[in-house]
Formats: C-alpha cells, structure tokens, sequence
C-alpha cells in the first residue's frame, strides 16, 4: 500500500533550532543524561507532566532547576511532600484580611510554570489527589472559585523506589494524569568525574542562563501538533495499547489516554529528535516511559519475574505486545 510521504513542518528550522537549544542547555548541567532529558521535555513540550522515580542524588531536582531557568521568565517552585502536607499548602487558601474584613485567596507552590513536587509518595492521598484537576486541566478549584495556572505548567513529581516505610502509593488515577515515568539512573565513571570537576568551583546551574522564551516554547508546543504521524504509524500506535489489554502478564492494561498520550509524545520526541515525522521507533522507545507506569500485572507474571527488576519484567510484557502488534513499515522513499 502507497503511503503520502510526510508533509513538512512550516520553515522547520527555526523550530528544530529552539529544540536544539533546549535540550542543549539543560545538558550543560545534567551531564551524560541526553536520552533522559529528552524524555521530560517531550513531555514538556507535548504538555505532559512527569513521575521520576530514581535513588536520591541522581540530579532530580537539579533537572527541574535547570527546566525551569531554561525558559526566560519561568517560575519554579518546589513541594516537599510529607504526611502532614494538606492540600491547601499545594494549592492555596483563601485567609480573612481584618482590614477589609473580605476573604484574599493566597496561591499556593503550583502556582508556577515548573512544579518540583519532591517525594510526592509521601503525602496523605487527600493531599497528592489535590494535583489531579492541575495536572489534567491547567487549573485549581479553591473555595468554589476556579482559576487558571501558568501556562507552559509542567510538573515533575519525584520517588524514591527503596525507601517504602512511611510512603502512599500513587493510586491509578493519579499514575494516569502523568505522561511518563523516567529516571536518571546513576552517571558512568567518566561522567561522574565531569561532574565532580564541574563543581570545584560551585554549581554549573548557578551560571545557566535562559536559552529560550516562554513564547518560543509555546511555539514549539504548537509545532507537535504539525509533526506528520502516517496513518499506518498512528492505526499501530492504538493497536500496541489496545494489546496492552489483552496481553498475558497484565491484569489491568493502558486505557485510551494511554493511546493520547503515546501519540502526542512520540510527536514531541520526534520534533526534538530534529524530525518533521514520527517512525515507528519513536513508538516503540516510548512505549514503556509513557505505558509501564499504566500497566497492573498479575500475580503470577510478578511471581514468574520476581528476580526481575520492574523495567526487565515490563520489557518483557512490552515484546509480548510487539509481538501481537509488530511495527508496520511505511515507505516513505518510495
């Protein structure tokens, strides 16, 4: 079947170009890390939120630093999440002034452009459910009144997947309103040496200076929309979620936001990859970033993969999808 090649973004270069430098700037201070950095500002620039789930000292924080003074003018704020967290300390609360004798409403940290919300397993579920109408719609309810958040908004909630004592896991509502799940991982030697020579002399982050405005990047979320997605790639995208339902090892497989949000993102990737197109490998490497923090496995999947660690056992059930669903072949050069 004859395939229409894909149509071009309009003059892509000054788009690939602010691409470039985001991902270029943001990897002056967390180094070695390039494929990971990708992954969150495609969720950044597809307006999707991410959970990084890494060891502490492995630049979580740092990276969302970075994000945010990346983009001129960018607010970041950050919440460190604790039992004793209410979600009025997230989202704000209106407080009486004795001098007008009127309620004034003070917002709260998710007031801003990047949200840190650090250790976000550690807060009460009446707490963490107060992200959901933010992460899903861009607003906050408080007292009745709705109103809207910064835009671009991107949050970045962290956990830490050794320490369980005192934690609350995330319920599946809540795993659903992030795009991915990503993690940093630990640097090889010689990164780690790069690193420790960066700080001899203070922080690499304290000299970053914004690589591009809050309207480029709302340009550049814009341009995903253009990004060309054959019929054939977008027909398999949808049939890969759909196997994700009815593949053995899963009890609970991606729902169609699943297939939203895989679509939209390997977008993104492709945009920040330089491409005007997607090809089914953008698909394929998103698929246990956007999909594995979705999936719920049986028992006896865990059972069976127990020596596993979680990504080896997802990577497992991710062939097995492959293999209900293999890429198709679109022949672009034709």
């Amino acid at each position: 079947m004859e395939q229409p090649k894909p149509e071009p973004i309009h003059d892509p270069a000054p788009i690939h170009e602010t691409a470039r430098r985001l991902l270029a700037n943001v990897e002056r201070v967390v180094i070695g890390k390039h494929d990971e950095i990708a992954l969150v500002l495609a969720a950044l620039v597809s307006g999707g939120h991410v959970l990084l789930e890494d060891v502490p000292g492995t630049a979580k924080t740092i990276l969302a630093r970075s994000i945010a003074q990346t983009i001129d003018g960018a607010d970041f704020s950050r919440i460190q999440c604790t039992p004793d967290l209410q979600p009025t300390d997230v989202t704000g609360l209106s407080i009486f002034n004795q001098k007008t004798r009127e309620f004034e409403y003070r917002a709260g940290p998710v007031f801003a452009n990047v949200v840190l919300v650090d250790e976000i397993n550690r807060a009460m579920p009446r707490t963490q459910s107060a992200l959901l109408e933010a992460m899903g719609e861009g607003q906050v309810t408080v007292d009745g009144v709705t109103r809207p958040l910064p835009n671009p908004f991107l949050v970045l909630a962290t956990e830490n997947p050794i320490d369980q004592e005192g934690t609350f896991p995330l319920p599946e509502a809540q795993l659903d309103r992030f795009a991915l799940r990503a993690g940093l991982g630990y640097p090889d030697e010689g990164e780690e040496i790069s690193i420790v020579l960066a700080q001899r002399h203070g922080h690499p982050i304290e000299a970053l200076e914004p690589a591009i405005t809050a309207d480029e990047l709302r340009t550049l979320q814009r341009a995903v929309e253009d990004v060309y997605v054959d019929d054939l790639v977008l027909q398999w995208t949808v049939e890969l979620v759909r196997a994700t339902r009815r593949v053995e090892g899963v009890a609970i497989g991606a729902s169609v936001r699943g297939s939203l949000t895989l679509e939209r993102t390997a977008r993104a990737w492709a945009l920040l990859q330089g491409r005007d197109h997607v090809v089914p490998e953008d698909v394929e490497r998103l698929f246990l970033p956007v999909l594995g923090h979705r999936l719920f496995l049986t028992a006896s999947f865990l059972a069976d993969t127990r020596g596993l660690q979680r990504d080896e056992a997802l990577a497992t059930i991710r062939d097995r999808c492959l293999e209900l669903a293999p890429p198709p072949a679109p022949d672009w050069d034709a």
